[in-house]
């Protein structure tokens, strides 16, 4: 038994761990360099011997990844590009060598099982002024802080919703940044209400009140505000950001009239909860619930012999991700999962179903926009345009929507703006892309090396 896994973050690793477990072959591949993907991210080897202090962060947990992936039946491949999926032959295509690199060698796998454990990515609600140089998303604030030890200023506001917020401003403070405040946008009465319905159902969970009193900790001795029912509604700047506005807003997003304060601040991170990366599982013929794949109990998609786990199926942070990914990854080499594994991973849904109602996106957050708000940064399609085209009678349907706006076609192909050009154009559609990774002309026409030994 042959199974590839795409994804070396919690949920991938922990499907490799089974798999082996369950005797098959396994080939994990990654776009980084190191396994743990986001949550586990470490410093580089090269800055290991100028910092050791800091290698010995989450040790325990980096040598048992690396242990799984050292094993005889398991093959590593960090910087992979998985940039094409052939239903009829089931084939994976392949890049290996840096993003940004010229010389990547094309490769393609057909394997027994696939399981997808792609992840998600920020998202950042648009607002006057985010289109400014140190507007950052806090995804990215964190990466940079964690992965390289580089601050994305001196000054610097996080805002958004969900408690990511919080290790975003610890990893900020730990590489010298003077975190001015960290604003979550729900008010307290609809956190209080999210979490505490049903509380003896998170008392499998105490160990996340153990993180969330470190992370308060922090924050109280760094005398760093944390305030709740606001938000950034503009940054401001000519060349880069130099102030943002905040203000209070109801349950609903809505801005509270005088309720605005500035901050002077030449950063800001700015994350309103995740979106799945689905490409993969769209080109492999996947069906998708509201964006995520739709997976039965033992994590099989719809298309047999695909399994996927982790945020693709659902936002529901790292335990819950490796729980899904260790329910797939039995699943996929043959195996029928354990009761304790699918309780576990049961368990870890019903924390992920808090954190959602907790700290949800409030509909009348569009009431902060103007006109010539940019919307889609790639093809700097305005709010403004967007609602014309969306009024327009003669070009119904998102997918005039995009043709009429562009929104959604540049660069990113709506990594970032997509879900929100959906929701701001009223309707939201995912076309089949035959390449789900951006590849140059030249590796396209390149030789297919095949499935090495």
């Amino acid at each position: 038994m042959n199974v590839v896994i795409v994804g070396a973050g919690p949920a991938g690793l922990a499907a490799a761990e089974h798999t082996l477990r369950a005797g098959a072959q396994v080939t994990v591949l990654d776009q980084a360099d190191t396994p743990g993907g986001q949550y586990h991210r470490m410093l580089p080897e090269a800055y290991a011997a100028k910092r050791p202090e800091r290698v010995q962060h989450g040790r325990a947990e980096f040598d048992r990844r690396r242990r799984v992936l050292a094993h005889p039946r398991c093959r590593w491949w960090p910087g992979s590009t998985v940039w094409a999926f052939d239903r009829a032959e089931r084939r994976v295509h392949i890049l290996r060598g840096p993003a940004d690199g010229s010389g990547r060698r094309r490769l393609t796998l057909v394997p027994d099982a696939l399981i997808l454990a792609t992840g998600a990515y920020d998202r950042t609600l648009p607002f006057p002024g985010w289109e400014l140089p140190g507007v950052y998303t806090a995804g990215a604030a964190q990466a940079l802080a964690k992965g390289e030890r580089v601050a994305i200023g001196e000054r610097v506001l996080v805002a958004g919703a969900g408690p990511f917020l919080l290790p975003v401003a610890e990893s900020l403070l730990g590489v010298g940044a003077e975190v001015v405040a960290v604003l979550e946008a729900n008010p307290v009465s609809t956190v209080r209400k999210g979490w505490s319905s049903r509380p003896w159902r998170l008392a499998a969970h105490a160990g996340k009140a153990g993180e969330l009193v470190r992370y308060a900790a922090t924050l109280a001795r760094h005398r760093v505000p944390y305030l709740m029912g606001r938000v950034v509604i503009e940054a401001r700047g000519a060349d880069r950001v130099r102030e943002v506005v905040t203000a209070k807003v109801r349950a609903d997003w809505s801005v509270v009239p005088g309720t605005e304060r500035v901050y002077e601040v030449d950063a800001v991170c700015v994350g309103h909860g995740f979106v799945p990366q689905p490409e993969l599982a769209v080109a492999a013929g996947c069906v998708l619930d509201d964006g995520f794949v739709r997976v039965d109990a033992a994590q099989k998609t719809t298309v047999d012999g695909v399994f996927a786990a982790g945020e693709i199926t659902g936002i529901g942070g790292a335990i819950t991700a490796a729980a899904e990914g260790a329910v797939a990854g039995c699943a996929a080499a043959g195996g029928t999962p354990a009761p304790a594994l699918l309780r576990a991973r049961d368990r870890a849904r019903v924390f992920a179903e808090r954190l959602a109602t907790a700290h949800p996106i409030g509909p009348a957050w569009p009431s902060w926009l103007r006109a010539d708000t940019i919307v889609c940064r790639c093809e700097e399609t305005t709010y403004g345009d967007l609602t014309r085209a969306a009024e327009d009678e003669s070009c119904p349907g998102p997918h005039a929507l995009k043709l009429g706006t562009r929104a959604g076609l540049g660069p990113c192909q709506g990594r970032i703006c997509g879900p929100t050009v959906s929701e701001l154009g009223g309707g939201a559609e995912r076309h089949h892309r035959p390449i789900v990774q951006p590849i140059r002309l030249g590796e396209l026409a390149a030789r297919t090396e095949g499935e090495p030994e």
